[in-house]
């Protein structure tokens, strides 16, 4: 290979340093360039993130105070809730409030039905089906205490029946109750 004349050399050697130049451009220029901008678009959208963060934290003394009132709340709705950790605890106490309604010795149960627990809206709905028997007024009367019982008892079906035609003032009531438990799941 023949030496290069000094003319060549300093072609050569510009374009070699051309070539280094673009070269540094596309590789290392450009790319910074690419992550300057990224990073001036993401700073506005990183801001709102950081000031949602901040009202956030500024609304916590807020939030707790709010969900300490929620829970006072609840705490003294469940009060009117049937007690007992499972639904047959539970329908063993509605059939205990059921009972301690009707007046004593003048209404008869005859039978007793604890019905499927179901699911109503994070509560579970304790149903008990009950065959009375007495004179119309006393089992209207424990009806009527039954509504007004400062538990949460919901009749949900009454058919009054009289037992003979020579008795009017018998009748035969069956009746559907239902009490509400806090439901484990919690929804």
């Amino acid at each position: 290979m023949p030496a290069l004349s000094p003319r060549e050399r300093t072609i050569v050697g510009a374009g070699a340093l051309l070539a280094c130049a673009i070269g540094g451009h596309v590789l290392v220029a450009e790319p910074l360039l690419a992550r300057a901008r990224n990073a001036d678009a993401l700073v506005p959208a990183r801001e709102a993130v950081l000031e949602r963060h901040r009202l956030l934290v500024a609304e916590r003394p807020r939030l707790a105070a709010e969900a300490a009132a929620l829970g006072a709340r609840l705490e003294a709705g469940s009060a009117r809730l049937l007690r007992g950790p499972t639904a047959p605890l539970a329908a063993a106490e509605l059939q205990r409030l059921v009972k301690e309604r009707l007046p004593a010795g003048r209404v008869e149960v005859r039978s007793e039905r604890v019905l499927p627990a179901r699911a109503q809206h994070g509560l579970q709905e304790i149903g008990l089906e009950l065959t009375l028997a007495g004179t119309l007024r006393d089992t209207v009367t424990g009806l009527a205490g039954l509504e007004q019982h400062d538990r949460l008892l919901v009749l949900q079906a009454v058919r009054i029946q009289t037992i003979a035609a020579t008795q009017p003032r018998e009748v035969s009531t069956t009746v559907t109750v239902a009490g509400y438990l806090l439901s484990a799941t919690g929804g």
